[in-house]
């Protein structure tokens, strides 16, 4: 069984940054995708990016295309999302994924619990 750990949320003003982080762990970790996805009061689950795990490949959300870069580090099973230039639409919790890939939730099969991210305006 593979367990997903994020971390990194907060709250924070609009054009501030935030780092988030996904640590993996459990049997031997060797995921197609990994991603990220997010969900707002009252909203659906929405991808934000993910990442192709042994290439590094990324793919992002139109929303956050260049404010949010996406890395992995291998050695340490862990994925970070890197935020700048906040704004309050992007608050919401924060999901970290693992699975086939692609932009809707079905394609994960592994979900950690979720950080909050608060973005004032």
């Amino acid at each position: 069984q593979v367990q997903l750990l994020e971390s990194g949320g907060g709250l924070v003003r609009a054009g501030g940054s935030l780092r988030l982080s996904c640590a993996a762990s459990g049997r031997t970790f060797s995921p197609y995708i990994m991603g990220w996805f997010r969900q707002a009061p009252g909203k659906e689950r929405e991808f934000v990016a993910n990442i192709r795990w042994s290439v590094g490949t990324t793919t992002y959300a139109d929303s956050v295309k260049g404010r949010f870069t996406l890395s992995r580090d291998n050695a340490k099973n862990t994925m970070y999302l890197q935020m700048n230039r906040l704004k309050p639409e992007d608050t919401g919790i924060y999901y970290c994924a693992a699975g086939v890939g692609g932009s809707v939730p079905l394609g994960y099969g592994y979900w950690g619990q979720g950080t909050q991210v608060t973005v004032s305006s």
